[in-house]
This record gives structure tokens, sequence and C-alpha cells, in this order.
């Protein structure tokens, strides 16, 4: 057979079938979904926790929303991996966002809290966290924070993290029978501190500083946490969600009372990445 026949059957010179290679432009394009894909899981499990909160299937609704929260997690990472970070990216995370960590936690909190007896002010404070949650969001896509290595307010996958874990935690504190019966009027107060929060100048550490690589203390403390989270994650993760949300305040009040002024960020706009966990 001639070279000119090999080469029209798609054979090599060995007889053997050769590969074609793909064209670049779609190996491209499938790293570029690939990020959107996460994104898309992250609205998924939100949906998820609103349709089983509206169930009365509470502990559902919260496992959904950390789940949310890991996939969002995810995406800004896969999308700096592949190099396909874009504005479109973001904007979809924000809107993905605001589903699961805005509306799905003021859901959850509202019928879990048993809210409605209190009225009108009940859906209307647990709204309150949905806006708030909606404005920190839309801050966070044009400013990434006023200091260096901080968030400016509360995460709002921090913030959707505590409701859901609470609602994890009191579960767990019935299983081992203990008479646990959260006030509405307490509920309605965690929902608007945690929106409040969200929507304020507190400084947060984004936890991107941890050296995993060249701190052995920090890898250990990480490893014990994620121990203990697959041994007991209900108690765990409530607990990991009060310590940082309490974090931010009781540094800010430190750094006040101290004169420790933080150093400040000269970044005038978010760089392109996906979520503000990503």
């Amino acid at each position: 057979m001639s070279e000119a026949e090999i080469q029209d059957t798609g054979l090599n010179k060995r007889g053997r079938r050769r590969r074609r290679r793909r064209p670049e432009g779609s190996r491209r394009r499938g790293l570029y979904l690939l990020p959107h894909l996460f994104t898309t899981g992250n609205l998924f499990f939100g949906f998820f926790s609103i349709v089983q909160a509206m169930e009365d299937r509470f502990d559902r609704a919260a496992l959904g929303i950390v789940l949310a929260i890991v996939f969002d997690g995810l995406d800004g990472r896969v999308a700096r991996l592949t190099g396909s970070t874009s504005r479109f990216g973001i904007e979809y995370d924000s809107i993905s966002d605001t589903v699961s960590c805005g509306v799905a936690p003021a859901i959850l909190a509202f019928s879990a809290g048993n809210l409605m007896v209190l009225g009108r002010p009940g859906w209307v404070l647990a709204f309150l966290f949905t806006v708030c949650a909606a404005l920190r969001l839309a801050r966070f896509n044009l400013s990434p924070g006023r200091y260096l290595g901080r968030f400016q307010g509360l995460p709002s996958p921090a913030a959707a993290g505590l409701v859901a874990s609470t609602q994890l935690f009191v579960s767990f504190l019935r299983e081992w029978g203990a008479p646990v019966d959260v006030p509405e009027w307490l509920v309605a107060a965690g929902v608007v501190s945690l929106g409040l929060l969200m929507v304020s100048g507190i400084p947060y550490r984004t936890l991107k500083e941890l050296d995993l690589r060249h701190s052995f203390g920090t890898l250990v403390l990480v490893v014990l946490v994620l121990l203990l989270v697959v041994v007991e994650p209900k108690v765990t993760l409530f607990a990991v969600g009060i310590f940082y949300v309490a974090a931010g305040p009781v540094e800010w009040l430190y750094r006040w009372l101290f004169g420790k002024p933080l150093q400040r960020s000269e970044v005038a706009a978010v760089q392109p990445s996906q979520g503000e966990t990503g």
C-alpha cells in the first residue's frame, strides 16, 4: 500500500489506525465549561435545600446548604487551575450564591425556627438575611475589601453555613435526648445578626493565607479538624462556624483597643475569580 493510500485510510506506516487530534478549541471549551458545572451544582443544592425546607425536612435542607458551599469553594479553584476564569463565571457564581447562601438559609431559618408564629415580622426578618447576602455578594464583586488578606464583612457562605450547622447541631442534641426548644425570637435575632455582619465593615480572614506546605502546626490543626468533621460533623461544623463568625468582631475589637491596624489594600477591583470561598 502506498503512502498516499495509507494517509487516505487513516493508517500509519505500521498499519495501525492513527489517533486524530482533537481541535485545541474544543479542549479549551471543555475546560471553560468545567467550573460552570460546579457553579451549577452550587445552584442545584441551594434549590434542593429550599424544597426540603418547604417539606419540613430540615436536616436535608441543611445538608443541601453545606454541599452548595462545597461546590462554591470548588468552582473558583477549578477555574484558576484550568485558566478559565471569566466575568461570566463571576456573575453566574454570584447569582448561584444568592440562592444557596441567601435564599436557602433564610427559608430554612424561617421554617425550622417557626418564625411564622411571629407574623409579618417573622418573614421580614428572614428576608433581611436574604437582602444582606445579595448586597454582600454585589459589594464583593466590586471590591475585594479594604484590608489585605481580609474579607469586608462576613462572607455569605460562612453565614449560610452557620445557619445550616445550627440546624444540624440542634438535631444532634435532640437525638441524644436533650430537650432543646429554641425560642422564635432567638432564631430571628440570630438571622438578623448574621445579615448585619455580612454588610458590615468588619474584616474577616480569608483563610487563603494558611500555609499547609511550610507550617507543620497549621497542617496538623487542619487534619485534626477534618478528622473531627468525619467523626462528628454536626458538632464540629457548628463549633467551627461559631468560632469563625465570632473571630471577626473579636479580632477587630482587639486591634482597635491596642492600636494594631491592618494593612490597607491598594486593589480597587476584584480580580477574576469565582466565589468568596473560591
